[in-house]
């Protein structure tokens, strides 16, 4: 049997090279790891991921609060679950109507401190906003938000970094009532039945025309069979990657 011998310094040489492409490997790995971590987190949320035939309707509230004891009263006959991002400065003065909101069963989240345009604050100015209203919606309502609506639909990469950063989901829409111009009760139902999808996220507010919508709106997803749940039932985890829907910078 022959046995062959190999100069100590080859043996270093392959053994460096080894450790080396080994070393080399793990960073890719871990790199690619982060750097998706990072992507998700940092990713808008225009539609659900659960696959189910279900939607998100959600409410964003700085005003119109006369408008919401009617609209709750329509979700609760139309078995309805819907999610309420609201101001912590509309939360401050409204403190009886939310923990109502709560009470029955809907998602309060958060829509910053004021009603601001966060496109034009830093990343760390955003989150100041975000984590006040935070407080004050905890404080009323025993419960942490955990997804961030930014106000007038502005997603800047200051905007991404400041739900990012703490932590927060931020939520776009991919129906769009545009009801805060005050269209015509049927042009708003028409608006949602044309476009809705399964985990579509639609977006209203607290308006005259709104609450005349509803009724019939609900009816008509009812009658599709649409289940209507809060934001947590339909965008189901931090690592999803929905599909985009419309993108649209308008008074949210």
């Amino acid at each position: 049997m022959r046995i062959y011998y190999f100069p100590k310094k080859n043996i270093v040489i392959v053994a460096i090279s080894l450790v080396l492409a080994l070393g080399m490997m793990g960073w890719g790995m871990l790199a690619q790891q982060s750097a998706m971590t990072t992507s998700d987190l940092r990713e808008p949320i225009f539609q659900g991921n659960s696959g189910a035939k279900a939607v998100a309707i959600t409410v964003n509230v700085d005003w119109g609060e006369e408008y919401i004891p009617e609209m709750l009263k329509q979700f609760k006959a139309a078995d309805a679950k819907v999610t309420f991002f609201v101001t912590g400065r509309w939360a401050e003065k409204n403190p009886d109507l939310l923990k109502q909101m709560a009470k029955e069963g809907h998602s309060i989240q958060n829509h910053g401190y004021r009603h601001l345009h966060f496109n034009s604050l830093s990343a760390e100015q955003g989150s100041a906003e975000i984590k006040k209203a935070e407080e004050i919606i905890k404080g009323i309502t025993g419960s942490k938000t955990r997804y961030f609506a930014s106000p007038y639909g502005e997603f800047s990469s200051n905007v991404v970094a400041a739900a990012a950063n703490i932590d927060y989901k931020l939520i776009m829409w991919s129906v769009d009532t545009v009801d805060w111009k005050r269209p015509l009760p049927e042009t708003i139902v028409s608006r949602v039945m044309k476009k809705v999808h399964n985990d579509a996220i639609i977006l209203m507010h607290p308006t005259e025309p709104t609450v005349k919508a509803l009724p019939e709106m609900l009816k008509q997803l009812q009658a599709e069979k649409y289940k209507m749940l809060t934001i947590d039932k339909v965008v189901l985890d931090q690592s999803s990657n929905p599909d985009r829907g419309e993108k649209t910078n308008e008074n949210k």
